[in-house]
């Protein structure tokens, strides 16, 4: 069997700058066009300044002693070879002359029809983020592929954390109330039981909310508890106050459709803990609209930060607006804000940080690579606790989807392990016209 020859899109290197090692024992050909690409992406703090950058370190590392437009061997056993291809014109059926213009994307598809001339026996496949330029391919008759590497490929399945058990044993949870707690061995056989999973339990005669404590190996009840004046409304908000809360627990993630309290709860249950913490950081990635930088927006940097950065000011009034003027806790919160114990930022600002006795928010994590939330997270440092919110079928980046994202990478590769919780909140409690568009529209 011939190997392969993969054609990589500048939306692959910057989503993942060692993609090029992911394609077994196959050939990388990468279009002098996306190196044009990369080289306007390499100045700036975001990630993907970040990608484009170690990619060309790479590029420049493994050609040295090479002419680039020849074939060179990846640096690791059992892998191919790369090359860059120059040549973007010079044949019949040209992508710029189909689609009336030389775009870089046309540029990339002359590419890919290039090799497959110059390779006719091999197979040449387009590898890119990027769906209507896989669209745009196949209409050229070139395979066309996603980048699958990080991608949650069984979504349906992604685990909610919450598991409901109907007609339970009505003595098990008589036990609960009147112990609290229930030793795994007593429960062997009878309940599916997971590192931090929540669970409810309905009997005959009553209920319980209950969590599976894999520290103490053992079934616990779960209280709803009230954090700054905010009430959980259902049990998965109380699901997520009790996550928050446990000390124990230093990774949780939140995730559900707009108005279930995502954001709000892991706020209010965040200041509940400012006794235990130094800092507590709310903050979010900056998705400019219509794909552009911020740098198009007027004013000094404040001024184009804080369109992005105002729901999450937001869930803070809200919580402030749960007391009275005069009451020590409105004030409390102004107090946080100006000695900086509490601080909203963009997410770009922590990169190369080291991150101890904090607690730190990350809301709207869908819009997150996979590589992203690793960079966030290997910021701990001792006594920090992350918590990541966000709605995974509401992604606003142009190469991210439902599979691909950060958040749903980070539950179904992290499910399971004894530091980390994970809630999927269902019901909305906005408003009846919030849950009414959620529902229709």
């Amino acid at each position: 069997m011939k190997k392969k020859i993969f054609v990589l899109d500048t939306s692959v290197i910057i989503y993942d700058h060692q993609s090029i090692m992911n394609f077994d024992e196959h050939d990388i050909v990468i279009p002098i066009t996306v190196l044009e690409e990369l080289d306007t992406f390499k100045k700036g703090n975001d990630t993907k300044n970040y990608e484009a950058r170690e990619f060309i370190r790479f590029l420049d590392k493994n050609s040295k002693d090479h002419l680039i437009q020849d074939w060179i061997p990846l640096p690791a056993e059992g892998k191919g070879s790369f090359k860059i291809v120059m040549e973007t014109n010079g044949i019949k059926q040209s992508a710029v002359d189909i689609y009336g213009s030389n775009s870089m994307d046309n540029k990339i598809l002359n590419a890919c029809l290039i090799v497959q001339k110059a390779e006719p026996k091999r197979q040449v496949i387009l590898v890119t983020k990027d769906v209507n330029l896989r669209l745009k391919a196949k209409a050229l008759g070139l395979r066309a592929e996603d980048y699958e590497t990080g991608k949650v490929l069984n979504i349906d399945n992604l685990p909610t954390g919450i598991y409901n058990y109907a007609n339970f044993d009505q003595e098990i949870i008589d036990a609960l109330y009147r112990d609290h707690h229930i030793a795994f061995e007593e429960l062997e056989g009878k309940m599916q039981l997971s590192p931090n999973a929540y669970y409810i339990l309905q009997g005959n005669k009553s209920s319980a909310l209950a969590y599976y404590n894999p520290f103490e190996r053992q079934l616990e009840r779960v209280n709803k508890q009230t954090v700054f004046n905010i009430k959980p409304k259902n049990a998965e908000q109380a699901f997520a106050i009790h996550s928050i809360l446990k000390p124990e627990i230093k990774l949780v993630a939140l995730h559900g459709v707009a108005g279930t309290g995502k954001t709000l709860i892991a706020l209010a249950a965040a200041m509940a803990q400012k006794k235990e913490f130094k800092q507590i950081y709310l903050a979010r990635p900056i998705v400019p609209l219509s794909n552009k930088d911020i740098g198009y927006l007027p004013g000094d940097i404040k001024s184009k930060i804080d369109p992005y950065m105002q729901p999450l000011w937001d869930n803070l009034k809200f919580i402030q607006y749960q007391f009275d003027e005069q009451d020590k806790e409105y004030k409390q919160i102004n107090l946080m804000v100006d000695q900086e114990k509490l601080l909203i930022t963009p997410l770009a600002y922590i990169r190369g940080r080291s991150l101890s006795d904090v607690i730190f928010i990350v809301d709207e994590a869908q819009n997150l690579t996979p590589h992203e939330i690793k960079t966030v997270i290997t910021r701990a440092g001792q006594n920090t606790k992350f918590i990541f919110t966000g709605d995974i079928k509401q992604i606003d980046t142009p190469y991210l989807d439902e599979q691909s994202n950060g958040l749903s990478y980070l539950v179904d590769k992290v499910q399971g392990q004894n530091l980390f919780a994970h809630i999927q909140l269902i019901k909305g409690e906005r408003s009846e016209l919030a849950n009414l568009a959620n529902e229709l529209l």
